[in-house]
């Protein structure tokens, strides 16, 4: 591990209600496994993290793509992963070739899950569920971002959208990356590619680029739990995620609706300026 940086990946399981995702990573201080669920968030350190042949070891805990297994204090359990659909092409784009304070990558936008966790005693089935995984790395957070992820919906669909404050080459600017996966084909939105942020508040998204136009309302269930953060390579920073949001995806092409979907099962993460209001 470099100085001052971090790397951690997000494995998340959904089934209706059901939701928890486990956080692996490591920084120059050690490696952790954060856990959030429905019902709450925690962090375990552990002895080492350790990456061989794409499959991560942390503590008693391993996770690949064919699926993970869990053993933490009063958390434990089996997920095995169906065929995982990564995108096309790396959602940095052109920016994965610059030093970045913080580099995003997608692995798999959905995938089916079997199998089941047991967290202080409540059981969690993903039996028929679907997963997501993510990963990132880096020296730091943005300084303020949202962040939604959902494919919980009443078709197959699967959404991504990240908008952030980036630092670059001496400037700051809003940067936006965003994938949906529906009906066999990628929509990507991203800056790289032009689009435009027309809305990025806590509660609205609108993104438009070329013939297409999306937009997002979003209402989250709850404050979040805490996860902590990464803030120049050290976990001191907090931040919260929201499980169960409820959201409204609309998607256009050249003005004709491509979808108009729904779900209550969405993860949800907003950090304002620190002259912004949250609502």
């Amino acid at each position: 591990m470099k100085h001052n940086r971090f790397e951690g990946w997000y494995f998340k399981h959904q089934n209706n209600q059901n939701m928890a995702a486990f956080i692996p990573g490591q920084t120059e201080h050690g490696a952790f496994i954060q856990v959030i669920s429905t019902d709450g968030s925690e962090q375990f350190d552990v002895p080492e993290l350790s990456v061989h042949s794409g499959i991560i070891h942390a503590g008693g805990c391993e996770f690949s793509r064919r699926g993970c297994r869990i053993d933490l204090p009063g958390i434990s359990g089996e997920i095995a992963y169906g065929a995982l659909t990564p995108l096309r092409t790396d959602i940095m784009g052109p920016f994965r070739f610059f030093p970045m304070e913080c580099r995003h990558g997608v692995i798999s936008m959905s995938h089916a899950l079997r199998g089941s966790v047991a967290i202080h005693g409540k059981p969690y089935c993903f039996d028929g569920g679907d997963g997501y995984i993510e990963m990132d790395n880096g020296t730091s957070f943005p300084s303020s971002y949202l962040w939604l992820q959902c494919n919980s919906f009443p078709e197959p669909c699967s959404v991504m959208v990240s908008i952030a404050q980036i630092p670059f080459c001496g400037i700051r600017f809003q940067g936006c990356i965003c994938a949906v996966v529906y009906g066999g084909r990628e929509y990507r939105f991203a800056t790289y590619r032009g689009v435009l942020i027309l809305a990025a508040g806590p509660h609205h998204i609108c993104l438009s680029q070329g013939k297409l136009l999306l937009e997002v309302d979003i209402q989250p269930s709850h404050d979040g739990f805490a996860l902590r953060s990464p803030v120049q390579g050290t976990m001191t920073g907090t931040i919260r995620e929201s499980s169960n949001a409820e959201i409204c995806v609309r998607l256009w092409e050249r003005g004709k609706p491509v979808f108009d979907l729904s779900s209550h099962h969405a993860a949800y993460e907003f950090v304002p300026h620190s002259d912004t209001p949250k609502s």
